[in-house]
């Protein structure tokens, strides 16, 4: 179906595969398509969202309206685009059992699994269902007035902003954990991101990096005018509060940058660990830090190569020319014989 009009569906015994695309640009669209193509002949019903199915026009798919049960019954929900088409796309499996599969078509892409030249290696990999899937803590508020009664909540894979309303003004906040206070200060705002996000919004305002295995929520305060505003890390099971004065400056609640709430005067946010996760679908056994290498570019191989003979002139801390080796190797970094020469440099060819 291609005219945008939404067709029942019932899962049965068949698998199902939902596509959430930045229809935007022309090349991301091909793509989509020829996903899609691949895996009809598969046997895999693929389903595409209402508002995207004008622009994909893909011939005999299944088009369902963008809501809570557009991923459900799904096996997989293939993203198509950089971290904010994913970030859309787990809105829409946050209540299925589906797992998010992303191909990087933005910038950095930091939460998709595979790059757009190997899409071929991943759809293999979901005919034959040869994927891992790893379930992903999320995070969820409840936005709270001033007499203690809930009047909002959302929630975030990434991270939750309790930012000011007003450009030219500071936030005044109190942060408290586990219902007890902890500090004061002016801010521009303060972070609620989970290890997932760490590497995101956190990350830019000084957070720390956190393997997305290790079970912790983050409080990361930006720009405080505080000598103790340093990032936290905290159990998973801490609630963490951002409490608000009625006579200081209006703030609201951002969640991944897509959803967005007011917080009334003098009221508080209360955030916790959500109760379900949010699964993610792995192809290739890349660790997180290679990850990181990746994504960053970070120079992990000027600093050791340095001391080679081959590659001293370049001195330490400056990048030499790639070998070709992964100095994550063993055979890369060169006993010594204690007096700083190196005793057994590895072959070039090695």
């Amino acid at each position: 179906m291609t005219d945008g009009i939404a067709v029942p569906w019932s899962t049965g015994g068949a698998r199902h595969v939902l596509l959430a695309v930045h229809t935007g640009r022309r090349d991301i669209v091909d793509l989509a398509r020829r996903s899609a193509d691949r895996l009809t002949r598969a046997g895999i019903t693929v389903r595409v969202l209402a508002d995207e199915a004008p622009d994909l026009a893909i011939e005999g798919a299944q088009v369902v309206p963008a809501d809570s049960d557009a991923a459900r019954g799904a096996e997989i929900v293939m993203v198509f685009g950089g971290d904010g088409t994913f970030l859309r796309a787990a809105e829409l499996a946050r209540y299925s059992n589906a797992a998010l599969m992303g191909v990087n078509l933005g910038r950095v892409g930091f939460l998709a699994e595979t790059e757009p030249e190997a899409v071929e290696e991943t759809l293999a990999a979901i005919e034959r269902c040869e994927y891992s899937v790893e379930k992903r803590l999320a995070i969820e508020v409840d936005v709270i007035d001033a007499s203690g009664v809930v009047v909002g909540g959302t929630w975030a894979l990434n991270e939750i902003s309790v930012e000011k309303a007003e450009r030219s003004r500071v936030l005044d906040v109190v942060l408290g954990i586990d219902g007890r206070p902890l500090t004061s200060f002016g801010c521009d705002g303060v972070l609620f991101a989970t290890p997932t996000g760490s590497t995101a919004y956190a990350f830019s305002a000084g957070g720390p990096v956190v393997w997305p295995d290790v079970e912790a929520l983050l409080l990361v305060p930006t720009n405080a005018h505080a000598l103790f505003a340093r990032p936290l890390v905290t159990s998973p099971d801490s609630v963490l509060t951002v409490a608000v004065p009625p006579d200081g400056n209006r703030a609201r609640v951002s969640a991944d940058g897509r959803r967005t709430l007011d917080v009334p005067d003098g009221g508080r946010v209360e955030a916790r660990r959500a109760a379900r996760p949010v699964r993610i679908a792995r192809v290739h056994p890349t660790s997180f830090g290679d990850r990181l290498v990746a994504k960053f570019g970070l120079p992990v191989r000027g600093f050791r190569e340095a001391r080679l003979p081959e590659t001293r002139a370049h001195g330490p801390g400056r990048e030499a020319p790639w070998s070709g080796r992964n100095v994550l190797e063993r055979d890369v970094v060169a006993p010594h014989d204690g007096r700083g020469e190196v005793t057994g440099a590895p072959d070039d060819d090695a």
